[in-house]
């Protein structure tokens, strides 16, 4: 896990993306900061970049580096949590801009999956987690789902769990609106 957690920093510090196992399910990743390699993802993906994507970050302590006003509702929505959640705030900050919504929204889960927070950790900004698919085209539940097109568009991709069989399923989403608004997405 070491090695692989190195090789895939050193990736994305030059600007390249990963496919990586996530919380949840297979993701293509790079650095959320770094518009380039963000419009990399979506050429991959073949999506709209007008489609926004969300990002991992390994602790609760990093919201406030990437969200102007972090609303009270999202820390105890975190802490309740028995699945992976992911919350889009308004009102981003910090990222590539071409990462965000229209409305300057982005969506963000803590991750408690060792793997892809120690990744966090070790590369000390935020990282895109988008599913590890064409847009349109089912989502992969395991590594062996994911398509020859994502595997050999991306510039790593990580060992660790490539084995596991287990059928993981995306995160459940909510938006936290201004003025207390909360939409349930998934």
């Amino acid at each position: 896990m070491t090695e692989d957690i190195q090789k895939a920093c050193e990736i994305m510090q030059a600007g390249g993306i990963i496919l990586y196992p996530t919380d949840t399910i297979w993701g293509i990743g790079c650095d959320a900061t770094n518009e380039k390699a963000v419009q990399k993802v979506y050429e991959l993906k073949k999506r709209m970049d007008n489609k926004a994507m969300l990002v991992l970050i390994d602790t609760t302590a990093k919201l406030d580096r990437y969200v102007s006003d972090v609303p009270d509702i999202a820390w105890d929505l975190i802490e309740v949590a028995d699945k992976p959640l992911t919350i889009i705030y308004s009102h981003a900050k910090n990222l590539a801009g071409n990462l965000l919504g229209e409305d300057g929204s982005v969506g963000i889960r803590v991750t408690n999956e060792e793997f892809s927070r120690r990744l966090c950790e070790r590369f000390r900004k935020p990282l895109v987690s988008t599913s590890a698919n064409v847009s349109g085209e089912p989502s992969p539940a395991n590594f062996s789902e994911v398509s020859d097109v994502i595997k050999n568009g991306v510039d790593y991709i990580v060992n660790y769990r490539q084995a596991d069989m287990g059928k993981a399923e995306p995160s459940n989403i909510i938006k936290l609106g201004d003025g207390g608004v909360i939409q349930v997405i998934r």
